[in-house]
């Protein structure tokens, strides 16, 4: 029998926490807690103990943003952030920060339990991926689905989980364009709503991050109505 999955809650609401905690519970996860960002940082210097974060944007003292840009890139655990419903400025930046989703407070806890299942399958290799699509290569550029790592010329590119599957989608659909909306389903397991600007904060940070060791070449094209593309190599 696995062991249940593990969540860190980091919120300075208790009594919020307590709440979720208990949902959470019920649903079979181990939650344990944070209420502060200075009180998580220790749990999260060393070795990160944990399946998956939830994380408050807006704390006393340090506040989430600040943790989440202090944990980034050397804790690579997927990051759920909870944000204001007007706090869609936090929520861009913290996706640039690294975070893998995010959701408005007060949040459906049945959503919530959703989301974090949703993360947490981006970070296992799908089951209709057999041995020879465990590896792409395209570019110099080599993703590798059994080890979730990419790299360029041998060197690694760090990438968050959001950014691996996004550009793992693109480079299996190379030549083809993918929409916007197949890319929210694919990768963030949900439908695309109005003013969800989440895929395109992840695609701009992978651009950015082949970028620095592809700066020659434009490998994801913006098709207009249509989506983004990742361009084919040359036969």
């Amino acid at each position: 029998m696995s062991e249940p999955t593990k969540l860190l809650l980091i919120d300075d609401d208790r009594e919020l926490c307590q709440l979720m905690g208990d949902y959470l519970t019920g649903e079979g996860f181990r939650v344990s807690y944070a209420f502060s960002a200075e009180d998580a940082l220790p749990l999260l210097q060393q070795s990160c103990d944990y399946d998956l974060l939830i994380l408050d944007i807006m704390m006393p003292g340090q506040s989430g943003l600040e943790l989440l840009q202090q944990i980034r890139p050397r804790v690579q655990t997927p990051v759920i952030m909870l944000t204001g419903r007007g706090e869609e400025i936090d929520r861009i930046i913290g996706l640039e920060m690294g975070a893998d989703d995010y959701l408005g407070k007060p949040c459906n806890p049945r959503e919530l339990v959703a989301r974090i299942r949703a993360v947490l399958r981006r970070t296992t290799l799908r089951p209709e991926q057999d041995k020879q699509t465990a590896k792409l290569q395209i570019h110099g550029i080599e993703l590798d689905h059994s080890r979730r790592e990419v790299s360029v010329g041998g060197q690694l590119l760090e990438l968050t989980s959001a950014e691996f599957n996004v550009l793992a989608e693109l480079m299996a659909e190379a030549g083809n364009a993918v929409s916007k909306d197949q890319l929210t389903e694919r990768v963030l397991h949900r439908k695309l709503t109005a003013y969800d600007r989440a895929i395109d904060v992840h695609l701009s940070r992978v651009r950015q991050k082949l970028a620095t060791l592809l700066p020659e070449q434009e490998l994801i094209k913006t098709i207009r109505g249509t989506g983004y593309l990742f361009v084919k190599e040359h036969s």
